[in-house]
């Protein structure tokens, strides 16, 4: 058992490479580019669907595999996590170390492990990575690049579970890089088009510029502890200087923010939307925006031995889940609502960890894990049967899509907090601990800021769960006109769910996403929770009221004049453009010209040069044998009158 660890992070490993390698064979991928539109035989297109089934295969068994390894690990320790809610629990570990790296100073241990923390983050990277891969069988179903998506996303798991289950702070670095680098490729998917390629260039950008954060806050806290051991680190916290703790944290913090998109690096999950629906479930529920919340908590000790960087997470978290929501409820894409959802969501589990409860957090990551996956499923079954992200293209699909109306409903009930879904338990157990911050670690004038944001926040998020509800299920259909067919062609509408391959994993996940609260013992307090559900129910009801009054018109009317602000996401991005890109770009246009007229200059005008110094001496090669015998007789004549005038 001490292996499973390592076996969890092999097979999706091993998976990624067998689906790019073995995929297509024996078969070679025709020379025409299929993405150009360029015309497909018969025979290709059976070749492309037969390596899309092998890589479907190697994808989902190994990620099966894993997944029941990282359930089993699991279930020894009897779901240990659960048991902190209720209060400190003792957790022993499954794992081994394979040996160490010499550095030349601190030696980085191969250790992987599984705690009562990672297993049980390791059993929800692996069931969403699931759904995700059986998902995409349906979803991209015919896509010519559908081999190499699933491996990536194999890649992606492998990394996460590395991540996971690091018991070194370097070997944990690399998992948190190679998802880096897989995010890319998977928001880059559909790269022909160019937004599609600049979000993934963006995302990749902005995540690089927190991991450099990230990595010397890595450094300062292993080259303190004298190991980059996390157990070791962790033991050594009581003894470090309170400025490094700060430090370290500090720089730890810019990394955190940069995955799990806090403010001030929050801009790309927005525009990550750009990617196939799969890899935004895959993104924002248990990968990526996850990895930064888990290393907090992993790290937790040190960030509570670091008061001055609660405070900030807490500020950072009370912009973000207040900004976020806000700019959900004006958003008309269904997949940016459920993107800046994310955000908010993520703060709300930042602010738990300012606020001094790791357990919270972790607890509300789980939940919002299977709710959020639930939704990015259901959004693409949507967007999968209208063919448009867009709510206002949507409508009066409750009788259309009967299991993906139920299924999303529980999905933004969970959203909202309302009583008896997942969600209700664990944001009552987030805004607890945001409540006895008030008079605990946090200084009052941050823990005020963070409950305050948090209860309208609250609300905020019952507005915007509702109004996306409403505009995509209710009201009256809309009517997108089709392009005309080809001669001799009827117009086809699919009224049809989603095939199974999408229908299941939602259907699946829609059990966590209602019952999973119960799994932390359903320790509630009423207050507080009477406090959430009431600012819920009042956000969705202000929301109702501007619907019903006119169904066809936006209720996102009711922000009036801040709902262009609120759409445009209080304008960060242009911001960071006037201030960042637009120098960025006048400097590297600068460093061009230079390089062009400057140093290429130089070498161009010495070529010239020599052009024109050759082109001097070759008047006196010309080949004319009469000029030469002139130019023999000059000379002695004046060699001639030299010796004649000078002896």
């Amino acid at each position: 058992m001490n292996s499973f660890p390592l076996a969890a992070v092999l097979l999706p490993f091993l998976a990624a490479f067998a689906g790019l390698l073995l995929s297509r064979w024996p078969h070679r991928r025709p020379a025409h580019d299929l993405a150009q539109g360029s015309g497909e035989a018969p025979a290709d297109r059976s070749a492309d669907l037969a390596a899309n089934r092998r890589a479907a295969w190697i994808a989902v068994l190994p990620t099966a595999a894993s997944s029941v390894l990282a359930l089993w690990m699991a279930w020894s320790q009897g779901f240990a996590f659960f048991d902190r809610l209720e209060g400190p629990a003792p957790s022993g570990a499954i794992g081994q170390t394979y040996g160490s790296i010499g550095t030349g100073s601190i030696p980085i241990s191969l250790t992987l492990q599984a705690d009562d923390l990672s297993a049980i983050v390791g059993v929800l990277v692996t069931l969403v990575a699931l759904a995700v891969q059986v998902y995409s069988v349906g979803y991209l179903k015919g896509d010519p690049r559908y081999p190499s998506y699933s491996a990536f996303i194999s890649l992606f798991t492998s990394a996460m579970l590395l991540v996971v289950y690091a018991g070194d702070l370097l070997v944990l670095y690399v998992g948190w890089e190679i998802m880096g680098l897989c995010s890319y490729l998977l928001i880059g998917h559909w790269w022909e088009d160019r937004a599609n390629s600049r979000a993934a260039v963006k995302a990749f950008l902005v995540t690089r510029l927190g991991d450099v954060g990230f990595l010397f806050g890595i450094f300062v806290l292993g080259m303190s502890a004298g190991s980059f051991q996390i157990s070791t680190v962790l033991a050594k916290v009581p003894q470090l200087p309170a400025g490094t703790l700060v430090a370290a944290t500090m720089l730890l913090l810019a990394g955190v923010a940069g995955k799990s998109a806090q403010v001030p690096l929050h801009t790309w999950l927005p525009d990550a939307m750009a990617g196939p629906t799969p890899i935004s479930a895959l993104i924002h529920a248990a990968t990526m925006v996850a990895a930064g919340i888990f290393i907090v908590a992993r790290l937790y000790p040190a960030f509570l031995g670091a008061r001055p960087t609660l405070d900030v997470l807490a500020v950072i978290a009370a912009l973000g889940m207040l900004g976020a929501a806000l700019a959900a409820l004006a958003q008309d894409d269904l997949k940016r609502v459920l993107a800046y959802s994310t955000v908010s969501q993520l703060a709300y589990m930042a602010g738990a960890l300012a606020a001094g409860s790791d357990t919270a957090a972790i607890f509300h990551l789980l939940t919002h894990g299977a709710f959020k996956a639930l939704l990015f499923l259901c959004a693409g079954a949507v967007i999968h049967h209208v063919g448009s992200n867009l709510m206002g293209q949507m409508g009066g699909l409750r009788r259309a899509l009967p299991v993906t109306f139920v299924t999303m409903t529980i999905g933004f009930a969970a959203l909202m907090g309302l009583p008896p879904t997942s969600g209700f338990f664990s944001k009552d157990a987030v805004l607890t601990a945001m409540d006895r911050a008030l008079s605990g670690s946090l200084t009052d004038a941050a823990a005020l800021l963070l409950y305050g944001c948090a209860l309208a926040t609250v609300a905020v998020t019952g507005a915007y769960a509702t109004r996306a509800w409403l505009r995509t299920f209710f009201g009256e259909t809309r009517v997108v006109a089709l392009p005309e067919p080809e001669p001799g062609t009827a117009h086809v509408v699919d009224t049809r769910e989603a095939p199974p391959t999408m229908l299941v994993p939602i259907v699946l996940l829609s059990v966590p996403a209602l019952l999973l609260g119960f799994a932390g013992g359903a320790h509630v307090d009423w207050s507080v929770a009477a406090i959430s559900v009431v600012l819920a129910l009042l956000g969705a009801g202000v929301v109702y009221a501007f619907w019903r009054s006119d169904p066809v018109a936006d209720p996102a009317r009711l922000l009036g004049p801040f709902r262009v602000p609120c759409e445009r996401a209080f304008y960060v991005d242009t911001v960071y453009s006037v201030l960042f890109v637009r120098p960025v770009l006048v400097l590297s246009r600068l460093v061009v010209q230079t390089d062009d007229v400057v140093v290429d200059g130089a070498v161009r005008g010495s070529g010239r040069s020599a052009r024109g110094l050759s082109a001097v001496l070759r008047l006196a090669q010309n080949g004319n044998v009469q000029l030469y015998v002139s130019g023999v007789l000059a000379g002695v004549l004046l060699i001639v009158v030299g010796a004649v005038v000078f002896t």
